[in-house]
């Protein structure tokens, strides 16, 4: 057995779920074996079996990626409470086991999960997937790239119909409850509360739950939101329809003229509408610095 194999093999029986009392499985989801495997790539010492050994990093493994997936998405945990997040975890964990380097990574792919699997989140599954998609971006936003800014200035330099491209770490997220406000009411909630030190990922979450009071679930809202960055601190700020539409269309590369039709289409405003709020609009993003150089363009030094 070379490396490549005896790290698969490893890892193969590492990423397998625990059972209820936190133990390594004695089969494989595929029915192997698992002290099998263990006495085939683990030696045993004079206190531990090979089973045993190779046991300890399957409890490692799933204590971590569950810990840092939970960190992740305190917001869905209070939206589908605390026994049907714990499942979830494990559901997700399972079916998607993780393929990057990096844990930052985890829950890139939950959203879609989630749609099809609407079971975990009942009759709250739309806000579920919201508040979903507002982590996610969060997350995605705080490490996106960010290219040159485009100053207030810069503006009337760029033409008549410019194209104006936003930074990469823009997200737009068109919303059917106030996820935002239930995220931010969660982490007041959350900053009151002691953080625990104790070593096992399922203890320390329910421990957290006992404690914590329960936050109201918001009503059905439309709500229309851009996540940023300034500073390396991601913020929520909540624009217009009119607004989105038109920060869409700039996302998706049109030029300001048809990102205004795309605009009007849409909210069905007038062109007039939209028209004599640019200057405002386009003053307020280009000082959070949402307007950035395409990635071909040249920087004048």
């Amino acid at each position: 057995m070379n490396l490549e194999e005896l790290q698969r093999e490893v890892f193969g029986v590492i990423r397998q779920p625990l059972t209820r009392d936190e133990n390594m499985r004695p089969r494989t989801l595929d029915g192997k074996s698992t002290r099998e495997i263990a006495e085939k790539i683990i030696k045993p010492n004079d206190r531990l079996s090979s089973a045993e050994r190779l046991e300890i990093y399957n409890r490692v493994y799933w204590f971590r990626i569950l810990s840092s997936l939970a960190e992740d998405f305190p917001g869905l945990r209070a939206v589908i409470g605390q026994r049907m997040f714990d499942r979830l975890l494990v559901a997700y964990l399972t079916e998607l086991p993780s393929k990057s380097f990096t844990l930052r990574n985890l829950g890139s792919r939950l959203e879609s999960w989630l749609g099809d699997h609407p079971e975990f989140a009942s009759k709250n599954q739309r806000l579920a997937l919201d508040m979903v998609r507002l982590e996610w971006a969060e997350i995605d936003a705080f490490d996106s790239a960010e290219l040159p800014k485009v100053s207030e200035g810069d503006l009337p330099t760029l033409g008549d119909d410019p194209t104006l491209h936003l930074q990469p770490y823009i997200r737009l997220l068109d919303l059917a409850y106030p996820v935002d406000d239930l995220l931010l009411a969660i982490r007041r909630n959350d900053a009151v509360e002691p953080e625990s030190d104790l070593a096992s990922n399922v203890v320390v979450m329910e421990s957290t739950a006992r404690r914590q009071k329960r936050v109201p679930l918001p009503k059905r809202k439309k709500v229309h939101l851009v996540v940023h960055r300034q500073e390396n601190e991601v913020y929520f700020k909540r624009v217009p329809a009119e607004a989105f539409a038109l920060l869409r269309a700039l996302e998706q590369g049109q030029p300001l003229s048809d990102a205004i039709a795309e605009s009007v289409n849409w909210t069905s405003q007038k062109v007039e509408f939209i028209t004599v709020r640019l200057h405002d609009w386009f003053a307020n993003w280009a000082a959070l610095g949402w307007f950035c150089r395409s990635a071909a363009e040249p920087v004048n030094q």
